[in-house]
């Protein structure tokens, strides 16, 4: 008999790994979850597998060796296994943040290749770190089998220098790769292909802007289905108001505080990426359920926080709709795209001019990890959509394409999820209990 194809997923962050364990031969997610508090002590996995309660273990992680082995244990588990064999897992997807212009597509892990991954560090080094921690660790547990970066840069390679370059000096370009890069790239392949699917059109005949919402936020100008620009730059510290990142700043201001608080601009820098974004600005909270709850006890620091992130929301998408000059969807996703209806709400109020007419019931009610929405009124020219991100059925459909030597870059290769028919299984059945407890409250 065959062996099935079965792909593990892992994004490797600083203090947790996701994960997914993806049956490709039969196109059934088999399990998925994450591990949190990586390093730190109470380390505990939430872990889902279709038709069955989640399940909640403890185990102190103080690496993400440890944390992948407890991932391999718990699909292994003799009380609820998932496979019975680590030897049945066919090959491992890695997210990784930054591939620079060295890749414009997924790729084969090899010493060179992490190399040039750890040589990027400095220009994302929040992920870099944790996602070559991740791929070592795994490596070391499974080295039977072949290992693929995917990389959050490689959809946004289609952008022109006119989107890409910076206004200073060029040879910083010539010399150092200072340029635009994007992040998020594979939520953005995601959403822009099942927009397309919503919209019954061409995913290469869309011009979208897809609004990747959560603790880091990006948007992306999708034009004929490929990026033509995106909001985090060089690093992903530039663009929207974040939970903890500042999005743009006046850069005077960097020397400004320099010279203000005596520090250097490394610690400037730290406070940029840690104590900035609604964090900064509310003092308290980097959740936005947090934020929204603080509004409604009269928080006024709170209602700022939500007030400037929905105000340069609501600019980066009108710019990118002149950028675009025709635009067919908005894509909400993310933690907080997917979830929250107030931001949305925010954002979209006052764009009527532009065709773009949200219905406040349906936006209400679209507020779900498991289930895409239209929030659009009947009347709006550009339709609004809420579509839950999958980034780990892109890793899974890569690695698979790779292994079987047929991968290529997105604008050359289609992917299964583009397909009218295309069901996630996992997710309808978990959507369907999120209205059976509804109905039952």
């Amino acid at each position: 008999m065959a062996k099935d194809t079965i792909i593990l997923s892992l994004n490797c962050g600083s203090s947790s790994v996701k994960y997914q364990l993806y049956n490709w031969t039969s196109q059934e997610i088999m399990a998925k979850g994450l591990v949190e508090r990586v390093t730190f002590e109470g380390s505990v996995i939430v872990h889902e597998v279709p038709g069955r309660e989640p399940l909640k273990l403890q185990k102190e992680c103080p690496d993400h060796q440890v944390a992948i082995q407890m991932i391999l244990e718990t699909l292994l588990h003799e009380n609820h296994p998932v496979i019975s064999d680590v030897n049945q897992i066919s090959g491992v997807g890695h997210r990784v943040v930054h591939g620079g212009e060295h890749f414009s597509k997924s790729t084969l892990i090899t010493d060179e290749v992490i190399a040039a991954f750890e040589e990027l560090s400095s220009l994302a080094p929040l992920h870099n770190p944790p996602n070559v921690l991740g791929i070592k660790a795994a490596q070391a547990i499974m080295p039977a089998v072949p290992h693929v970066a995917v990389l959050d840069t490689a959809f946004h390679q289609t952008m022109t220098k006119t989107a890409y370059i910076y206004s200073v000096p060029y040879e910083w370009y010539e010399k150092y790769g200072v340029r635009r890069y994007g992040f998020h790239g594979t939520s953005h392949l995601y959403v822009a292909r099942r927009a397309a699917v919503m919209l019954k059109k061409d995913p290469f005949k869309v011009n979208l802007i897809t609004c990747h919402l959560g603790n880091g936020v990006s948007l992306s100008a999708i034009k004929n289905g490929c990026s033509y620009d995106t909001s985090l730059g060089l690093t992903t510290m530039e663009g929207l108001v974040m939970g903890t990142r500042s999005g743009d700043v006046d850069p005077g201001l960097m020397p400004f505080m320099c010279a203000k608080e005596n520090k250097t601009a490394r610690e400037i820098e730290a406070i940029y990426l840690k104590k900035s974004g609604v964090l900064g600005i509310s003092g308290k909270y980097t959740d936005r359920r947090d934020i929204e709850d603080a509004m409604k006890a009269g928080d006024e620091r709170a209602r700022l926080a939500f007030d400037i992130e929905a105000y340069r929301l609501k600019k980066y998408i009108g710019s990118y709709y002149a950028a675009l000059g025709h635009l067919d969807a908005v894509v909400f996703t993310g933690g907080a795209g997917e979830m929250g209806p107030l931001l949305r709400e925010a954002a979209m109020t006052g764009m009527e001019e532009l065709g773009m007419v949200l219905d406040p019931e349906l936006n209400k009610k679209a507020k779900s990890r498991n289930h895409e929405f239209e929030i659009s009124a009947r009347d709006s020219r550009v339709k609004l959509f809420v579509i839950p991100t999958d980034e780990e059925l892109v890793f899974t459909e890569d690695v698979v394409a790779t292994i079987e030597g047929r991968y290529d870059v997105h604008t050359k290769f289609k992917y299964g999820f583009e397909d009218q028919g295309y069901v996630n299984k996992m997710r309808d059945e978990a959507y369907q209990r999120e209205l059976d407890k509804k109905k039952k409250g």
